[in-house]
C-alpha cells in the first residue's frame, strides 16, 4: 500500500518538479519573497518552497477520495505517510537542481517530454469540451435515426442437430429437427397454443429454449436472427436459421423503440465522438504534419490496423512523467 501512494505521489508531483526546474534560474532572494501560488495555510516546508493545505490536497484527493472506510487515526496515519514522501520528493527535486541534474541531457530529455504530454493532454481535454453536443443537436440526430433504436422483446429456440455433417453430440436427427420446427410454426401459424410443442425443449438436450423474454436493441444480434425478429409477425413464432448445426426460431412478443432519454448519453458520445474527430483532423490539416513513409510507412497501412470507432488521447509517451501506465487513455 506505501509504495503505491509513493507511486501516485511521485507521479503527482512531477509537474511541480519539472516547474521547480525551469525556475531554478531565480535568485535564492526572489524565491524568498516570492508568496505561495495559491495561497492558504503552510503544512510543509522544505528549504524555501512552501505548500499549503490546498496544494498538498488536491494532489492526495483521489487517493483519499478512494479511502476503505479506515478510521480518523488511520487516515491521519497515513496522511503522515503521504507527507514524509512529498517532502522527500521535493527535497531530491531540489537536490538535483543543486546538482544540475537537470541539465543533463537525459533529465532535460524526460522533462521536455512531459512537459508535451502536459500540454498535449490538456488541448486535448480542451477540444473535447468544445466538441459536446448540445441538446438540441442529440434530439435531431435521434429522429434522423429512429430506425437504429428500434428493439423487440422475443423468446428464442434453438433446435440442435446431430449426425455426420455437425460436432455436436447431442440433438435431433436433422429430419426429426426440421419435422419439430415444422410443427411449431404450423400451429403458431394457425393460432394455436404452441407450448406443448416447445416447453419439452426447456431441459433438454435436444435443444434449448429461453425461459424469459429478451430485449433486444437492433444491431444486437446475429443479422439473420434479426432480420426474423424485426420481419416477423409479433405474437408468431417465425424461422431465423436451418444449417447443419440446428435451427433457431423466434417467438416475437414486442417491438418497440428506446426513447430519446434512454440513449441520450449514448448519442450524446457518438457525436461528441464525430464532432472530436473532426477537430483533431482540421488541427492535423492546418498544422503541416509531415512524415518519412520509408520510416513511418503509409497512412492507409496504419489505418488498417488502428481499432475502435472514436478519437482517442495520443498515447502516453513511455518517458513521460507519471506514464507508467501507458497506452492509449479513452476519453
Amino acid at each position: 500500500m506505501h509504495l503505491r501512494i509513493h507511486s501516485l505521489v511521485l507521479s503527482a508531483l512531477l509537474l511541480s518538479v519539472a516547474s521547480y526546474a525551469q525556475d531554478s534560474s531565480a535568485s535564492k532572494e526572489e524565491k524568498e519573497k516570492k508568496p505561495s501560488a495559491s495561497g492558504g495555510r503552510i503544512v510543509l516546508k522544505v528549504g524555501n518552497t512552501q505548500v499549503t493545505e490546498a496544494e498538498f490536497e488536491s494532489r492526495i484527493n483521489d487517493i483519499e477520495s478512494s479511502g476503505d472506510g479506515e478510521s480518523e487515526g488511520a487516515s491521519q496515519k497515513e496522511r503522515r505517510r503521504l507527507g514524509d514522501d512529498y517532502a522527500s520528493v521535493l527535497m531530491l527535486s531540489q537536490q538535483a537542481v543543486k546538482n544540475h541534474l537537470d541539465t543533463t541531457p537525459e533529465v532535460s530529455r524526460k522533462l521536455e517530454i512531459g512537459r508535451i504530454q502536459i500540454l498535449s493532454d490538456a488541448q486535448f481535454t480542451s477540444l473535447l469540451d468544445q466538441a459536446k453536443p448540445t441538446s438540441a443537436e442529440i434530439s435531431e440526430y435521434y429522429n434522423a435515426h429512429l430506425h437504429d433504436y428500434d428493439e423487440v422483446q422475443l423468446r428464442r429456440l434453438f433446435i440442435w442437430k446431430s449426425g455426420p455433417n455437425t460436432a455436436n453430440r447431442k440433438g435431433l436427427a436433422p429430419e426429426v429437427a426440421r419435422s419439430r420446427a415444422d410443427a411449431i410454426l404450423k400451429a403458431s401459424a394457425a393460432g394455436s397454443d404452441t407450448a406443448k410443442l416447445t416447453d419439452p425443449f426447456k431441459h433438454s438436450d435436444e435443444g434449448l429454449l429461453d425461459l424469459q423474454p429478451l430485449t433486444f436493441p437492433r444491431g444486437e444480434m446475429p443479422k439473420a436472427m434479426e432480420k426474423a425478429a424485426f420481419a416477423g409477425t409479433e405474437g408468431k413464432w417465425s424461422e431465423a436459421q436451418d444449417n447443419a448445426e440446428s435451427i433457431i426460431l423466434v417467438h416475437v412478443l414486442k417491438r418497440d423503440r428506446q426513447p430519446l432519454s434512454q440513449v441520450t448519453s449514448l448519442i450524446e458520445k457518438r457525436l461528441q465522438s464525430e464532432k472530436m474527430q473532426a477537430k483533431l483532423n482540421e488541427l492535423k490539416k492546418n498544422a503541416g504534419i509531415w512524415m518519412d513513409e520509408k520510416y513511418f510507412g503509409t497512412a492507409a497501412g496504419a489505418s488498417s490496423q488502428k481499432s475502435g470507432d472514436g478519437p482517442s488521447a495520443p498515447s502516453k509517451l513511455q518517458d513521460s512523467p507519471g506514464g507508467t501506465e501507458g497506452g492509449n487513455v479513452q476519453r
